[in-house]
């Protein structure tokens, strides 16, 4: 029994990531058109009538600015904490209110649990989600990181995070110095480095797969991202590091896969 993790995208242009279990399909986030994400939906050939509930981080357009339209459209539910429900308008006959570390049940064996991250003018969570023992992780849009966030996601098999930002590439950049000290912040983005260090807290032997996220086109590369948290993490971490692109999806995660296999292999083995 396995849970396969899909990003459709990630990026300043759109955000959606895809958690799929024998007895559930959910999104994370869903900052496409309505256009956009059934043509996503498509390439992994499903509709979006196949999306049981949609979760939202927080209320930012590229999060959850196409919540409202899969509940007008497909009469999806979607789940957000009550400040980013009401900041996007969500029709409250499908709407359901979460608090932070009140853990939520979709179909027979899926649980997911909002944990509160710092990102400034929003009521920010990551996502940790739970199927038959293993965990995965999507975290996105943060500054920094608290203990309690830490507690959350080490030893998850699977952790999804943004990589926003190369340091020098935004301070040497383009952008107003007001812009650049925002994203930089507390309540910004992650920084390669950034994203790096907490990799280290958080890896254990268990985690087995890392995927890359919401990369800045401007000040940041894929090479730059995956060889900075590459460098953090070698000596706790030998699985597989992927970069999720703006144009997804392109390739999916699982956890709880070796243990099916195992199974297989114990009963073929009788």
């Amino acid at each position: 029994m396995t849970m396969t993790i899909t990003h459709l995208g990630t990026g300043s242009r759109g955000n959606s990531t895809l958690l799929e279990t024998p007895h559930a399909k959910v999104l994370i986030d869903q900052g496409f058109s309505g256009t956009q994400l059934a043509k996503r939906l498509a390439r992994l050939e499903l509709s979006p009538d196949d999306i049981d509930c949609v979760f939202i981080t927080h209320h930012h357009g590229d999060h959850g600015g196409g919540a409202k339209v899969v509940q007008t459209k497909w009469n999806i539910p979607v789940l957000a904490n009550e400040r980013t429900a009401l900041e996007l308008d969500l029709v409250p006959e499908l709407t359901t209110y979460f608090e932070s570390l009140d853990l939520v049940r979709v179909g027979q064996d899926l649980a997911v649990l909002p944990v509160p991250v710092p990102h400034a003018g929003s009521e920010n969570v990551a996502f940790v989600a739970s199927h038959e023992g293993e965990r995965a992780a999507i975290i996105t849009d943060l500054g920094s990181w608290t203990d309690e966030l830490v507690t959350h996601v080490r030893g998850c098999e699977h952790i999804s995070i943004e990589a926003n930002y190369d340091h020098n590439k935004l301070m040497f950049g383009p952008y107003p110095y007001s812009l650049k000290d925002r994203i930089s912040g507390r309540g910004g983005h992650l920084s390669n480095e950034q994203t790096g260090r907490f990799l280290a807290e958080v890896c254990t032997e268990a985690t087995r797969s890392i995927t890359l996220t919401h990369l800045s086109e401007k000040n940041n590369r894929p090479h730059l991202a995956e060889s900075t948290v590459l460098y953090y993490i070698d000596e706790v971490f030998s699985g597989d590091l992927r970069i999720s692109a703006q144009n997804g999806p392109d390739f999916s995660h699982y956890i709880g896969q070796d243990k099916a296999s195992s199974k297989q292999e114990k009963a073929s083995a009788k």
